[in-house]
């Protein structure tokens, strides 16, 4: 039975345009299919179509471009936009261009249905075409790696870059919660204004409240003159409070009662301060568990967390690491050092490590092997050599003499904890068995310069049992290893 609603598919690959047209149509939707922009632009001129699903790369012309033109000539018909082109850029020219929602490549089949039945539904939008005088450089994005992790990350910061709501990030150290921040400023409504940084790890517990409100002249011993605080600092852009679980109770009550009132007075003053600042918090802690214990606000922390992020630790997404590498790599060359890369077996390392500092470790990796070593393209032995002598950052945190069963357990929380609510995917224990796999055998090839016959000693393999292995987990051997 016909729902009455006509859909408009742009996409220069025929068996997408198939898969939808099917799909759709099974569920009721009159389907037209083109390849090219100029075929799409000419059906929404004639005023066809209720909904339109388009692709970024065409023969003819760019879909992002295409959006302003649609919202001006229709601002009615919603738009969303796939695409390959998996990067946060992607996500945020898509959402400032007025699409409805944009969904990477490849795509769940469930979730773009969903999407079309939530665009056709909610109320046609009334203004016109989003602003676009913000168009950065893909090379100076200040997140990398196309991850469906990352991906959903896009997403929401996306969706949050014309806003003023308060978010939360959370995630381990290193992760780069403060180059979500500075995204979320930079591409946003606040662009113009000053973003500011305060680390409340960083700061004295008693200076605190001075370094947020500011102080007056005379307000304490020390005190000779006026001072301005990050919040006068910040106004009209972006105040980022970063470990945001160390602040202490007193500072707790007053950043509460701004978050309430909108306004604030300094240190020793009396006349209120209007707040026009926007709020980014960040922790690695739990926080919910520190209300528990009495260290924090729950009340604060519900007005902190109207939009929580959390970031993945960089052994979730272990899929960024080559294009992260890279990034460093270039990042290395522009400071003065020579343009390296590694080969296939370092790169298999880099996969199999669990790195406990996150991406600032694998940033700081890169930077001393392309400082260090001489060779243009960097093996695994330098790689491992690395990894095994340096101190991992985190280290300290882990229980003083803690054994591998008990680091193992607290690894595979991280499993269930990730997906609170349900279960993970099926086929738990062979991906386990993968990770603790990978990394003994390439440690073992590393410790063995690659002689295949010492590793499977070294192990208590069969060496054609090794070998077998090797295979299954697409372990590559550089060449001249054995």
């Amino acid at each position: 039975m016909s729902t009455g609603a006509t859909i408009l598919v742009a996409d220069d690959d025929r068996a997408i345009r198939t898969v939808l047209g099917q799909a759709l149509g099974r569920l009721g939707y009159e389907v037209k299919s083109t390849g090219n922009a100029a075929t799409l632009w000419r059906w929404v001129e004639d005023g066809e179509g209720d909904l339109v699903i388009t692709d970024v790369v065409m023969p003819d012309e760019n879909g992002l471009d295409l959006l302003p033109r649609i919202r001006k000539a229709r601002p009615e018909l919603r738009v969303v936009v796939m695409s390959a082109q998996n990067t946060l850029l992607t996500a945020v020219k898509a959402t400032e261009r007025g699409a409805f929602e944009y969904l990477p490549k490849p795509f769940d089949l469930r979730e773009l249905v969903s999407t079309v039945q939530r665009a056709l539904a909610e109320p046609a939008p009334k203004n016109g075409a989003a602003s676009t005088d913000a168009d950065p450089e893909e090379g100076n994005l200040p997140l990398i790696g196309r991850s469906p992790a990352m991906q959903d990350i896009y997403r929401v910061l996306a969706r949050l870059m014309g806003t003023d709501l308060t978010v939360m990030i959370s995630g381990e150290s290193g992760t780069g919660k403060e180059l979500v921040a500075r995204a979320l400023h930079d591409y946003g409504k606040r662009r113009s204004g000053p973003f500011v940084a305060i680390n409340m790890a960083a700061i004295p517990r008693e200076l605190i409240e001075s370094e947020l409100f500011g102080h007056e002249r005379g307000a304490f011993t020390g005190a000779t003159q006026r001072n301005a605080g990050r919040f006068e600092q910040a106004q009209s852009g972006t105040l980022f409070l970063d470990e945001i679980g160390d602040m202490p109770s007193d500072a707790q009550t007053r950043l509460l009662r701004v978050l309430q009132q909108g306004e604030y007075t300094t240190v020793g003053g009396r006349t209120p301060i209007r707040a026009d600042v926007r709020i980014i918090a960040a922790t690695h802690r739990d926080l919910r568990q520190s209300i528990r214990q009495a260290l924090f606000r729950e009340d604060l922390f519900y007005r902190l967390n109207v939009v929580p992020i959390r970031l993945p630790p960089l052994r979730e997404r272990t899929e960024d690491i080559p294009a992260l590498a890279r990034h460093f790599f270039l990042l290395a060359h522009g400071e003065g050092l020579p343009l390296k890369s590694l080969d296939a077996g370092a790169m298999e390392r880099l996969k199999a490590y669990r790195w406990p500092g996150n991406v600032r470790e694998l940033e700081n990796l890169v930077r001393r092997l392309a400082a260090l070593y001489a060779q243009e393209v960097i093996g695994v032995e330098a790689v491992a050599s690395e990894l095994t002598e340096a101190v991992p950052a985190g280290a300290a945190e882990a229980p003083a003499g803690e054994g591998l069963s008990m680091a193992a357990e607290r690894h595979l929380r991280d499993y269930f904890e990730a997906h609170k609510g349900g279960l993970p995917p099926s086929g738990l224990y062979d991906r386990v068995l993968r990770e603790v796999e990978r990394p003994l055998i390439t440690l073992s090839l590393g410790a063995t310069r690659g002689n295949q016959v010492k590793a499977a000693q070294l192990l208590g393999l069969n060496r054609n049992t090794l070998r077998k292995k090797i295979r299954e987990l697409d372990i590559e051997v550089s060449r001249g290893l054995k």
